[in-house]
């Protein structure tokens, strides 16, 4: 039987503060508004503009009330300025996830946004994003600048070949990388006013598998003067593009030589690798790039089928060299987006599958597992049997899964890579194959015999 409730008192139960001194920020293009705990200050809601003498009277203002910590949202790139003012004077920012902290529906304004941040803070409901320290973010800005710059060199090659179909030169068909030293050649030899095509078809580099009779038959086309203007003025901006992605490369570079050392290479050098992903590929800088990765994270990555310098290039930058700050494997799979997040109510499970996700590196390692299709490893075993049980999306997924976890546990440990420690899983699988055909011979009235070897 319940007690009922004297009359004349109240229930209002308290929540438990766990950050007292915690104060909500909601961050704007132009304006940024500012909650502290009432008690802090007669106005404890305060609206700054973004100019940089405002936001550093917004820190001074928060020192002034007291205020240690600080929730804001990651609204575009807006909050980075007020991120690094208030991290120099040694407030701890809480950068959290916008789905993370809703509002209350119906009441959606910037004055009740930072109050609801601030008060969701104050009772340790928030959880701050994982950020790498800023070496690494420098290091992260460059290299996706250098993705942009790539991007745009990508585009002025697309013009380059529009303007050779609309002359009805069939060179980039022929060549498999009009950007080449042969189609760079051609392309130069064009602009500079050669039309014999013969005479072209001489600048074929020996290492071209189409014969210089079709290199020459490919060079036979209507050559107008407004093609030609639109030919010329990408290739310069293509040119200019490769000179920008090198200076970044460059910069990159001296960002990565900042970074400490876990590996002497000079006491513990790197050995050669036979395989094609330790070996410098199109798009990579000019320096040796897998001998940095190794320095910086004490293993050599690219002895993992699928995973490249680019790959590896793309996790540091994203993630850095710490991965302790993930308390497990899991957690860095969960914080990739590559394992399952179940829906379960009533226990009904409502919905299953990976969420939704803008992770670069977990792109990265999916792009590693794709590239698995045809390789002869104990991965690649294991991606094309997802493949055929599960479909290729979720095979990608998977794999990506796996190799997310493999990265974890070598950067974590500091062991190397040993193949041989799949042999007991592939063996048990082959176990598992063999008495799965078994059953099924019995059932339709056959023995399986072994092959004489």
């Amino acid at each position: 039987m319940a007690r009922k409730r004297k009359k004349g008192t109240k229930c209002s139960p308290q929540p438990l503060m766990i950050h007292p001194a915690a104060a909500g920020i909601d961050i704007g293009a132009t304006e940024i508004y500012v909650a502290v705990p009432a008690d802090r200050d007669e106005t404890p809601i305060r609206c700054f503009q973004t100019f940089t003498q405002d936001l550093n009277a917004l820190a001074e203002w928060l020192q002034r009330c007291g205020i240690d910590t600080v929730a804001m949202e990651s609204t575009g790139v807006y909050w980075i300025p007020l991120f690094q003012i208030l991290e120099a004077r040694g407030v701890q920012v809480c950068l959290v996830n916008a789905h993370h902290a809703k509002n209350v529906p119906g009441r959606k304004t910037d004055v009740s946004d930072c109050q609801w941040l601030q008060y969701l803070h104050s009772v340790g409901l928030l959880r701050a994003s994982f950020r790498p320290a800023q070496a690494i973010c420098a290091v992260r800005t460059l290299l996706r600048h250098r993705e942009g710059l790539v991007q745009m060199a990508s585009g002025h090659v697309q013009h380059m070949q529009k303007a050779l179909d609309q002359m009805n030169l069939q060179i980039h068909h022929v060549l498999s990388d009009i950007t080449g030293v042969t189609g760079l050649a051609i392309i130069e030899a064009i602009l500079a006013g050669e039309r014999d095509p013969h005479v072209l078809a001489k600048l074929r580099d020996w290492r071209v598998r189409a014969s210089e009779e079709t290199v020459a038959k490919s060079l036979v086309g209507d050559y107008r003067r407004e093609h030609l203007f639109t030919l010329r003025q990408s290739v310069v901006a293509y040119r200019q593009c490769q000179q920008l992605i090198a200076e970044c490369d460059q910069e990159i570079h001296r960002g990565l030589e900042t970074l400490p050392s876990r590996v002497d290479v000079l006491e513990a050098p790197l050995p050669p690798t036979k395989s094609t992903a330790g070996k410098r590929k199109g798009g990579e800088p000019d320096y040796d790039l897998r001998t940095q990765h190794y320095r910086i994270l004490g293993v050599d990555l690219t002895r993992v089928p699928g995973i490249s310098s680019l790959i590896i290039h793309t996790v540091l930058a994203e993630v850095g060299p710490d991965f302790t700050k993930f308390r497990s494997a899991s957690a860095f799979a969960s914080w990739l987006g590559l394992c399952p997040d179940n829906d379960i109510s009533g226990g009904k499970v409502l919905w299953a599958g990976t969420r939704k996700v803008n992770n670069r590196a977990a792109k990265a390692f999916r792009l590693a597992a794709y590239t698995l299709h045809h390789s002869h490893s104990v991965l690649g075993d294991y991606y094309r049997r997802m493949r055929a049980k599960l479909g290729a999306p979720q095979a990608i997924t998977a794999t990506a899964h796996k190799l997310a976890r493999i990265a974890y546990h070598l950067i974590t440990t500091g062991q190397a890579f040993d193949e041989s420690v799949f042999a007991r899983d592939e063996e048990r699988y082959k176990k598992r194959t063999e008495v799965r055909l078994k059953a099924q011979a019995r059932v339709l009235g056959f023995q399986l015999v072994p092959a004489e070897n």
